[in-house]
């Protein structure tokens, strides 16, 4: 999952209007594909700078900006809290959640295609956007995760509704070894009659994690079977992590 890093892009501020196409489209788009295919996830190396790490962090303690706050232990869910962006989504995140989608959506439908599934995505966020609307998913849910020491995420599968888009990505804010210690993000794989497989995810600032929201096709011996997918963080043993979620399904 891993490749040499890229150079990062110029820094540009959190809610200035930028285009962010451009960085975008100069991702190996290639290699992405083949790591989820076979792994169920892939690291985009360096896609936001420091800077742009550090104010998006910094946005957690605005709380104008958000429509929800989840504190995990009153859930079940783990230990630290996170909170979901409210409409106007800040101009960053917007920009980059319009830019990867057309980017993942041919993996999706290729994915569904495989799987034997009926649904098919459109090409624009715009469309699906319509689409999860029109079935009453209206609320944003791009989200800002905050964890201090001895917390943690349990694994889960982030699914909102009736429509639920097959892959998301994960962004990391703060760096490891310098600002907190432990904290991985880690998954699992379940297989049909076999145990679940691990898989720690290595990530350091500014990295984004593309990975399945549910279930990706494997190729067996007897065709294409599904497997289902969780996430969540290790124990953060000190220090803080921030974590940034682009997810492209509307909640209910």
């Amino acid at each position: 999952m891993n490749a040499p890093r890229r150079a990062v892009p110029p820094a540009r501020g959190v809610d200035d209007g930028d285009d962010d196409d451009e960085r975008v489209a100069s991702v190996d788009w290639a290699r992405v594909a083949q790591d989820l295919d076979a792994h169920g996830c892939a690291v985009i190396e360096g896609l936001l700078t420091r800077a742009e790490c550090g104010d998006l962090a910094a946005l957690y303690a605005r709380d104008e900006l958000f429509r929800s706050r989840v504190v995990m232990a009153r859930h079940g869910f783990g230990r630290g809290e996170y909170k979901y962006f409210a409409r106007p989504l800040p101009a960053l995140i917007a920009s980059l959640r319009a830019s990867l989608y057309p980017r993942l959506a041919p993996i999706a439908n290729r994915w569904s295609a495989a799987m034997g599934l009926d649904v098919r995505y459109p090409e624009e966020l715009a469309g699906f956007v319509e689409r999860c609307h029109a079935a009453s998913q209206v609320q944003p849910t791009p989200l800002l995760l905050q964890y201090g020491e001895g917390d943690y995420n349990c694994l889960h599968q982030d699914l909102y509704g009736e429509h639920v888009f097959p892959l998301q990505v994960a962004i990391l804010l703060s760096e490891p070894e310098r600002d907190f210690t432990g904290g991985e993000l880690v998954m699992t794989e379940q297989r049909p009659r076999m145990q679940s497989r691990p898989m720690v995810v290595p990530l350091r600032q500014g990295d984004a994690a593309v990975f399945a929201v549910r279930h990706r096709p494997v190729q067996g011996t007897r065709g294409v079977y599904r497997v289902n997918m969780r996430h969540g963080v290790s124990r953060v043993r000190s220090g803080h992590r921030h974590t940034v979620g682009i997810i492209f399904h509307d909640a209910a």
